[in-house]
């Protein structure tokens, strides 16, 4: 799987794989299991790194290896990220305050309808031991593997 045979091969390999996964993260909100703030802000590597991905498969620009090495560096950042949520949900570090931890202002009267009533620090569904924070830094790290040796 890592030995991809040219650079626009390797771009639309990963945006096909990221697009897989955020259409999971679509399945999974459907069924019930709502994304966190965390959860929502991990989706913009997705949201961004897809079209740039496809993009760069479809168009192949001379500096594609230099593309490459951008995308690798964006899903290392999304796997940094997911193994932070990871972290959260675990209880390694605190989380935002935002969205972790406490009872989110509900106990003091009326609720801060400007809080998420989703926290960070809870795990939606686990898989293997991991959650889908987890899962997104494992997934993150693969494609930023593949970038780095498709850019070699």
């Amino acid at each position: 799987m890592l030995n991809v045979a040219t650079p626009r091969q390797a771009s639309l390999m990963i945006g096909i794989i990221a697009l897989v996964i955020i259409i999971g993260a679509w399945i999974f909100e459907y069924a019930g299991y709502a994304p966190c703030e965390l959860c929502l802000t991990q989706r913009w590597a997705y949201y961004l790194g897809i079209p740039f991905a496809v993009l760069i498969a479809a168009w192949n620009p001379s500096w594609i290896r230099a593309a490459l090495w951008l995308m690798a560096l964006w899903w290392l950042g999304s796997a940094v990220f997911g193994t932070y949520h990871s972290g959260v949900e675990w209880g390694w570090w605190q989380g935002p305050t935002t969205c972790s931890g406490g009872d989110l202002g509900f106990g003091e009267g009326l609720p801060d309808l400007s809080k998420t009533a989703v926290k960070c620090n809870e795990a939606a569904i686990r898989i293997f031991g991991l959650s889908l924070a987890g899962w997104n830094a494992v997934v993150s790290a693969v494609l930023a593997l593949i970038a780095v040796r498709s850019a070699r």
